[in-house]
């Protein structure tokens, strides 16, 4: 079983800039993909970004491209996600996922293939 802890979410204004944190217990991460998800109120939980387990590739969402990005650290455990630029459309509740699947080759947008999930943290975007 994995663990995940999300931290580093808070109000911020827009323009502005927050690094969100996930770390990990239990198990590495370093055999599996890793998705920062997002769900505002009314609003299906989509991914924002993932990460390959190796950090070969990653994914970003169309509403993250250009200002968000995912780093891994398999050494400590940790995945992150750097958000510049916030803006309004941004609040929502950062969740943070693992794919158990053993070093996929593909990283999944699907919130179905991941298994283990934190208990989120909360961005709140003002304008």
């Amino acid at each position: 079983q994995v663990q995940l802890v999300e931290s580093g979410g808070g109000l911020v204004q827009a323009g502005g800039s927050l690094r969100l944190s996930c770390a990990a217990s239990g198990r590495t991460l370093g055999d599996y993909n890793m998705g920062w998800f997002r769900q505002a109120p009314g609003k299906e939980r989509e991914l924002v970004a993932g990460i390959r387990w190796n950090a070969g590739s990653t994914f970003y969402g169309d509403s993250a491209k250009g200002r968000f990005t995912i780093p891994r650290d398999n050494a400590k455990n940790t995945a992150s996600l750097l958000m510049n630029s916030l803006k309004p459309e941004d609040t929502a509740v950062y969740y943070c996922a693992a794919d158990e699947r053993n070093r996929p080759t593909t990283i999944s947008t699907s919130r179905y293939a991941y298994q283990y999930w934190g208990p989120g943290t909360q961005v709140t975007v003002s304008s």
